[in-house]
């Protein structure tokens, strides 16, 4: 009779949601049923849902037979699930009926309920826990979260969280990327700085963004990583897999972060989004009271501050993007995927590049951050992405055109330096580079490129744009030089033509003017 009740006091809550104008999801989610349940609900008038609830209860039940065994069983093990019982009803009785397992599972709750024999729950048990010291320790945790475009569609977000244990105080950096080791370390930068100061202490999960593996119990944490923590001097520690309680702090953070900064805001851009949940921290995080400490986290903070690690930025190698090491086939692995690079890159076996991704493309430059080449992110695994202009070496080529360039100059070895330092700061656009130049010899006297050349040297301007503005600069100053030294010849009148000096022009007659004036018009 419960039951019957149960189920008809949802039904006029669900329809009493659907007429304020919840949708069918939102229904569903807040009242933690199902939405093809609610959907059911809704098709149906309040007399034909009763007569359905009526049939139910009347409707005879298929494993009645096996009523005393599932009985039994739970008698003896009131916490077995219906998934073990189907397989124990299976044993039981090799002709035991084809069934779908959610009839078993409502013949187990069913027979639960007729005699009374409640599940049991394994419960953690629980205790108040006393307040850390201050600057004592920080949590770490991420969190994902899919966001709407504001051009539609939908977005995936990846953030990083850092809370103050004593405090509360937060900071949230978000990647449009997963995390890694890099990002990872760039994020905490970002954090200290936004507390002014280093916790003793850093708590996290077993995350593969911080352990590469384990050994005997011991966690051995990314390259990346151990440097970080070395150069910080941070004690960290690993809290046991699947036991998101020994942080709860920041757990309660990523779901805060979830519900009440993300839930219904639109994506326009990475930059926007980090700038409004700065924003977000200051008005609302972290200056409203906390439900524990009934404080607002920044005035705690402005105490806790004090007792943090003096913190002085650290110059990193990196900016949010990650390194790979080049195979010795000139391929990088990302994501189980072989990416190309040009024959030639390879150096030895620390040679690395970095990766950034932007507009699915795999962006990957040198570590002095002049880009090499893009490709396409492949959508599978096990592919390998190739251009087929890594497959040949055009090195050979573009040396010898540098040399046969550099040759036209009065000094050939500054030309090809000058050429080599080309070739660091645009490596892609070389070739164009070193033609452009090539054809000022065209143009230009030889003189006036090598003045350039020196010019372009001594300033170093590296760009074949800037080489030509420089000739066209110079060539200009010397017409105008050469223009002011010209003298205006006089030409003499001939011996033979004495009377040519006593001649006058003839002048038009004003009277002429008018009279093609007033034809015109």
């Amino acid at each position: 009779m419960n039951r019957y009740l149960n189920k008809l006091i949802m039904y006029h809550e669900v329809n009493k949601m659907r007429r304020e104008g919840h949708s069918i999801s939102r229904i569903a989610k807040f009242l933690d049923i199902n939405w093809r349940t609610v959907k059911k609900m809704l098709s149906m008038s309040d007399m034909e849902y009763e007569q359905y609830l009526s049939l139910q209860s009347q409707r005879s039940k298929e494993l009645i037979p096996y009523e005393h065994f599932v009985k039994q069983k739970l008698d003896l093990f009131s916490d077995t699930s219906a998934s073990q019982m189907h397989d124990w009803l299976k044993e039981y009785d090799c002709n035991f009926p084809n069934v779908h397992s959610k009839t078993v599972y409502n013949f187990v709750m069913w027979v639960r309920q007729k005699y009374n024999i409640p599940k049991e729950q394994n419960h953690r048990d629980y205790s108040a826990v006393e307040e850390l010291p201050f600057g004592k320790q920080a949590q770490v945790d991420f969190g994902e979260y899919n966001m709407r475009k504001s051009t539609g569609g939908i977005k995936k977000v990846y953030f990083f969280t850092m809370v103050l244990s004593r405090s509360r105080h937060k900071y949230i950096y978000f990647s449009d990327t997963p995390f890694t080791s890099n990002l990872a370390v760039l994020a905490h930068e970002k954090a200290f700085g936004y507390f002014q100061g280093i916790p003793k202490e850093v708590v996290y999960d077993q995350d593969n963004v911080f352990i590469h593996d384990e050994n005997a119990g011991d966690l051995m944490l990314t390259t990346v990583f151990r440097k970080y923590v070395d150069e910080r001097k941070i004690s960290t520690w690993f809290c046991r897999k699947a036991d998101p309680e020994s942080k709860g702090k920041v757990e309660n953070v990523v779901k805060y972060v979830k519900q009440n900064f993300l839930y219904n805001r639109s994506y326009f851009d990475l930059e926007t989004l980090q700038d409004e949940v700065v924003a977000w921290l200051n008005r609302t995080a972290n200056h409203n009271p906390h439900g524990k400490t009934k404080q607002p986290p920044f005035e705690l903070w402005q105490q806790e501050k004090e007792h943090l690690f003096v913190y002085t930025p650290l110059k990193l190698q990196f900016d949010g993007t990650s390194q790979y090491t080049v195979r010795k086939d000139n391929v990088i692995v990302y994501k189980s995927n072989l990416y190309s690079l040009p024959l030639g890159t390879w150096k030895n076996k620390d040679t690395k590049v970095c990766v950034e991704i932007h507009d699915n493309k795999l962006h990957i430059k040198n570590l002095s951050g002049n880009l090499i080449c893009c490709h396409e992110i492949a959508p599978g695994k096990g592919e390998t992405v190739q251009n087929n202009n890594h497959k040949r070496d055009t090195s050979s080529k573009i040396d010898q055109l540098i040399n046969d360039v550099a040759r036209k100059f009065g000094n050939p070895s500054d030309a090809a330096r000058y050429f080599n330092r080309i070739r660091e700061e645009k490596p892609r656009y070389i070739r164009d580079q070193v033609n452009i130049i090539d054809k000022c010899f065209d143009k230009y006297p030889v003189i006036l490129i090598n003045k350039a050349l020196g010019f372009c040297l001594e300033q170093a301007i590296y760009s074949a744009a800037d080489f030509k503005s420089v000739i066209e600069k110079l060539s200009f100053q010397l017409d105008k030089t050469a223009a002011s030294h010209q003298t205006t010849e006089v030409k003499l009148l001939s011996e033979n033509s004495p009377d040519l000096d006593k001649m006058q022009p003839e002048a038009s007659k004003i009277i002429d003017y008018e009279e093609i004036m007033s034809n015109k018009n």
